[in-house]
């Protein structure tokens, strides 16, 4: 299908931006790489009256790294796999950015816009929510910062108002030593997950000091899985632990069915996928 007409905004600021996406009311959205927006559009799943365009907005594309990780939204997922500073930090960014489509789709598509389309199918706010990341929400009215595991309200429903863009996000700093894996399964290249989970391990003594699990694409939201972490914490992470926890992260999804198979086989492979990122998560630990 053939999108419908809408008007098409270049601002030369976040300031700019920030006054037309306003002035543009309900009908506004912003065209990032536009990997999620365009396919909509399409479908006429969304129909914007006024589309602003970030990319001319290099203040939108820094990344700063002290005990703080701060990634502006503009910033894609080709840098984020380049950025040697970002890869010794936080490494789950880099894994996560290289299971993200294919390449051509990674030069443009933004962190910004992976994470805030609600896209039930994209890899980052899983990710953002294992990493209990803050999300930097402007407007002309002023900043608020938004939990991305208080962000994602239902597919393609976040926590973002009328005029507002996620400007920045914001991640404490992994500890030295600490074991992460992001596991996905898919049909293709290219393709979303048929389900992935994300986990970000601290061991201490061979035990668990510290955990998050969150799961991709196998219900309307990302899932974060607080009874597996529960499950996990103060354990030596051995097979009966694991299996629990597999079990409490299987019992939080909801897929539905479709071409990549029944809402069971889904569930099944959550579960999966949880116990790799788990094991792998384990082996990388120091």
């Amino acid at each position: 299908m053939i999108p419908g007409e809408f008007e098409y905004r270049r601002p030369s600021s976040k300031a700019e931006a920030l006054t037309m996406l306003a002035a543009a009311g309900d009908g506004g959205r912003l065209l990032a790489g536009g990997h999620s927006l365009i396919p909509m559009m399409k479908l006429r799943m969304a129909t914007p009256t006024t589309l602003v365009d970030l990319r001319r907005l290099d203040e939108l594309r820094s990344v700063t790294i002290s005990d703080t990780i701060a990634i502006g939204a503009a910033v894609t997922q080709h840098e984020i796999i380049v950025h040697d500073g970002l890869t010794e930090a936080c490494p789950i960014l880099r894994e996560t950015a290289l299971l993200i489509a294919d390449p051509q789709v990674r030069y443009c598509g933004t962190l910004g816009g992976n994470v805030g389309n609600g896209d039930p199918g994209n890899d980052m706010p899983a990710v953002m929510q294992c990493l209990d990341a803050d999300y930097v929400v402007e407007s002309v009215g002023g900043t608020r910062i938004v939990k991305a595991r208080e962000f994602y309200q239902g597919a393609y429903f976040t926590a973002l108002l009328p005029g507002e863009i996620i400007s920045e996000i914001r991640i404490r700093r992994p500890a030295i030593g600490h074991g992460f894996a992001y596991t996905k399964l898919k049909r293709k290249v290219g393709d979303y997950a048929t389900a992935a989970a994300a986990v970000m391990l601290e061991l201490t003594g061979g035990k668990v000091r510290s955990a998050s699990i969150a799961l991709t694409n196998v219900a309307p939201t990302p899932l974060y899985a607080t009874e597996a972490v529960a499950v996990i914490a103060d354990t030596a992470l051995d097979i009966e632990h694991i299996n629990a926890a597999v079990r409490a992260a299987e019992a939080i999804t909801d897929p539905s069915a479709d071409g990549r198979g029944s809402a069971e086989y889904r569930r099944s492979m959550a579960g999966v996928m949880v116990r790799r990122a788990l094991e792998k998560a384990k082996a990388r630990a120091v």
